[in-house]
């Protein structure tokens, strides 16, 4: 008896008998596979939206002045990015913002109200060009140089008024260095004396503030940080959305993030301006604060948390209302803040219920912010290349929790329930803490707008193994002596 030939249809997934007698081989039959989405249970919570109106995804994004999120644009449009064989690639840019311009923020939705496909699509996009990006070099056309260091610390305000003067050296055309406004009038900077003594100075000398960062973020070309862990973090708090090149020096304590040693300096620019860079891209995560609407007609005791977020009422747009939206680099937190008592928390994941949870907090890290808080409160070491969401309690009043790892394709969320004894507090990267009450939570979920980290041309990918073993002193100890053999 003949047994009829079967393939495999992609969509429908069954078997179907062939048109001929031959069985197709198994490429033929991988090849007619098809990866579909099906379009249930992608929805995103009403009343997460910021109006009525649509997300506005499809209408046209600007392009920016930054070549890594001018590549990102690429990306987004084409699907992919085939960057150049050559080992130094020199990024035209094709369509500049007219300076002055802001983002065009109204019709850029945030991550958290991406369905679950085009979230995925996003992260997995923005993966794919990290991966690019970290075996090409790209050549810098460098004008705008955006230093910043800590205002207060007269050592590194000696070095930003050096830093600032050898740059303005280096290119008496091109070069206009920006230093924080609070230099303008410090004597130890000392901006007049500086531009008096050069006249090649004045005009390229200029001063930067933070509404400056935040409604123009495309003005500037590379970043320059002087400092430790907690200035590159500055940095990516100043630039909520675009951010551009960052170049750290190591000036601080520990340096997970700072990769070039100061006293180098002239080389390394040099040497940046004339080859390029390599730039690594480091996952941001974007936090929501969720307001719980008050209503006449509902009682605080009678409304329920767990309802309003995944149940018949997620439906409704009533219950909340978006308060504020950051990106962080390290991590965001939830803790008791000064309340005596623990915090309980109820933790989402897109449209299910995980767990509730009473502890000090929550601390829901980025794989960059691994080695911080995440770290201290007893989580897992992560390499900063790792698509996840790391999620660790502080000081759980269970045993039984223990640090998980989660996808960053993934939507969460974490409240405070209506019968919780007290309020919470959340803070975004240990800044804009804001207090929590009964009913309000926050999203989490990946950002559309990476961290570019420039990395030292010698080291590249090994440079995080080397700097958890120089930090951490991770896995060291005295090497177990050999058996002698015995004659």
């Amino acid at each position: 008896m003949d047994v009829p030939s079967t393939e495999r249809s992609a969509s429908a997934g069954e078997l179907l008998p062939t048109d001929g007698d031959s069985i197709p081989s198994d490429s033929e039959i991988q090849q007619a596979l098809e990866v579909t989405f099906s379009n249930e249970g992608v929805r995103r919570r009403k009343s997460s939206l910021p109006s009525s109106t649509a997300t506005g995804l499809d209408d046209p994004r600007l392009s920016t002045q930054c070549y890594v999120h001018s590549l990102l644009e690429e990306v987004n449009h084409n699907g992919s990015f085939t960057p150049s064989r050559q080992d130094v690639m020199q990024f035209k840019k094709a369509h500049k913002t007219p300076e002055g311009t802001p983002p065009d923020d109204e019709h850029r939705a945030h991550s958290r109200l991406l369905t679950k496909k085009q979230l995925s699509d996003m992260a997995f996009g923005i993966r794919e060009l990290a991966k690019k990006l970290a075996h090409i070099r790209l050549k810098l056309n460098v004008r705008n140089i955006f230093i910043l260091a800590k205002a207060h610390d007269e050592t590194l305000i000696g070095h930003t008024r050096e830093l600032a003067e050898w740059l303005l050296i280096k290119d008496k055309e091109t070069h206009r260095v920006w230093v924080e406004n609070t230099m303008q009038h410090n004597k130890s900077f000392d901006a007049e004396g500086l531009v008096e003594s050069n006249p090649s100075f004045k005009g390229r000398l200029k001063f930067w503030d933070n509404q400056l960062c935040a409604r123009r973020p495309l003005t500037f070309d590379i970043v320059i940080a002087l400092g430790g862990d907690g200035t590159v973090l500055y940095a990516s708090w100043l630039f909520q959305r675009v951010v551009p090149p960052v170049l750290s020096f190591a000036m601080g304590s520990l340096g997970f993030l700072t990769k070039f040693d100061y006293d180098l300096y002239p080389q390394t620019l040099s040497r940046i301006f004339s080859e390029g860079v390599t730039v690594s891209l480091r996952l941001r995560f974007e936090g929501t604060i969720m307001r719980s609407k008050h209503h006449d007609s509902l009682e605080s005791a009678s409304r329920d948390l767990v309802e309003e977020i995944i149940g018949e009422e997620s439906e409704h747009c009533h219950t909340h209302n978006p308060d504020g939206t950051h990106n962080i680099l390290n991590e965001i937190v939830l803790d008791r803040g000064p309340n005596p008592t623990l915090s309980t928390l109820e933790i989402f994941g897109d449209n299910e219920h995980y767990t509730t949870v009473q502890a000090d907090g929550i601390c829901i890290a980025t794989p960059t912010g691994s080695t911080a808080y995440n770290l201290a409160a007893g989580g897992s070491l992560c390499h900063p290349d790792n698509p996840v969401i790391l999620l660790t309690a502080i000081c759980a009043h269970t045993l039984s929790f223990r640090p998980i790892i989660l996808p960053d394709t993934i939507v969460l969320r974490v409240g405070v329930p209506y019968d919780a004894r007290t309020n919470s507090w959340a803070s975004f990267d240990g800044r804009e803490r804001v207090e929590l009450r009964p009913g309000d939570y926050v999203t989490i979920s990946a950002s559309r707008f990476p961290f570019p980290s420039v990395l030292p041309l010698d080291r590249r990918n090994e440079d995080w193994i080397d700097s958890i073993s120089r930090t951490l002193n991770w896995n060291s100890r005295q090497r177990q002596k050999a058996f002698k053999e015995w004659k």
